[in-house]
């Protein structure tokens, strides 16, 4: 009887649920690396805004309104002008830093939360952190050319005599739809290969070229993923309502214990979030074991090598 991937994936939730260690261990690795990233970025933009702060409020921007989008995207583009340059200056070293700092931490993370899983599974931190330092360039590429073409659209259809904003917001959806696409695409390969590098044995170049030839895989891993979109969905729709909750209350409700309840609501969520990412890496590797593992007494590598 044929096993989808909807009917797998609810096993596997219920199987990580019984496992709390590799959620405890899936939060750890990303936190050890995003709190102190946030407490940097944090540190860094209150030395931006200490800096600017005459020259953004003369910009207007107290005065920003979009029942005035005319108005807004004058305001918008002086600060960007006020911005850029210190912003600019702080990313050329911040950025390079968190890049290497997040390969690293999450390549091992990745394989030590695979091995809690499976003990069987080999310890190869140096290639998962390659594969996602490759990733983070390509994520990095995406955003670079969608904000060079947000850039273009700018100049096309703004810097007119008569500047039309319905063309240039329609050109930055059409484009962001089309990157979006893009980079779905692209991000599969980043997504699969690391683990291949665990079931297969294989070294980075043959994992994402192996990635591209799952043949019966690639409709349950694409039924998962479909699943995890809208889970994410959801997650995120449920953080807004509940970060909601206290608005008809701002009355008796706000200062530090409406910051408190937001903090505990993202909290909540950065947790569900880790649970399911948890759950989708487990779904694979079952997934793989059964479409795809060799037969008993044939190591991964020497099947991959016989097919």
């Amino acid at each position: 009887m044929a096993v989808r991937g909807t009917q797998s994936f609810i096993q596997v939730l219920s199987d990580c649920w019984s496992r709390p260690s590799l959620l405890a261990l899936e939060i750890l690795w990303r936190w050890l690396f995003g709190i102190p990233l946030i407490a940097v970025v944090a540190w860094q933009a209150f030395q931006v805004y200490s800096a600017a702060t005459a020259q953004l409020a003369a910009t207007g921007i107290d005065q920003f309104s979009l029942v005035d989008p005319m108005r807004a995207a004058v305001i918008a583009s002086d600060l960007y002008s006020v911005l850029a340059p210190p912003v600019a200056h702080k990313a050329l070293w911040l950025i390079p830093a968190a890049t290497l700092l997040w390969a690293v931490i999450s390549g091992v993370g990745r394989n030590v939360v695979l091995r809690r899983y499976d003990r069987s599974l080999p310890l190869r931190t140096f290639s998962l952190s390659t594969l996602q330092l490759l990733r983070i360039l390509f994520l990095g590429g995406s955003f670079w050319l969608w904000f060079a073409g947000v850039h273009w659209a700018a100049s096309y259809s703004l810097s007119g005599a008569e500047p039309n904003l319905v063309t240039y917001c329609s050109i930055v959806i059409c484009l962001s739809l089309g990157i979006f696409t893009l980079w779905a695409l692209v991000s599969w390969v980043f997504s699969i290969a690391p683990l291949l590098v665990l079931l297969e044995g294989r070294s980075i170049g043959p994992s994402l070229y192996r990635s591209l030839r799952l043949g019966p895989l690639t409709g349950k891993l694409v039924e998962i993923n479909l699943i995890m979109g809208i889970v994410k969905l959801v997650l995120i729709v449920l953080a807004m309502v509940f970060s909601a909750v206290p608005l008809p209350f701002t009355s008796s409700m706000d200062g530090p214990p409406l910051y408190a309840w937001w903090a505990v609501v993202s909290v909540l969520y950065l947790l569900a979030s880790d649970f399911f990412q948890v759950a989708r890496v487990v779904a694979f590797v079952q997934l793989w074991r059964t479409f795809v593992a060799p037969p008993q007494g044939l190591s991964p590598l020497k099947a991959s090598r016989v097919k």
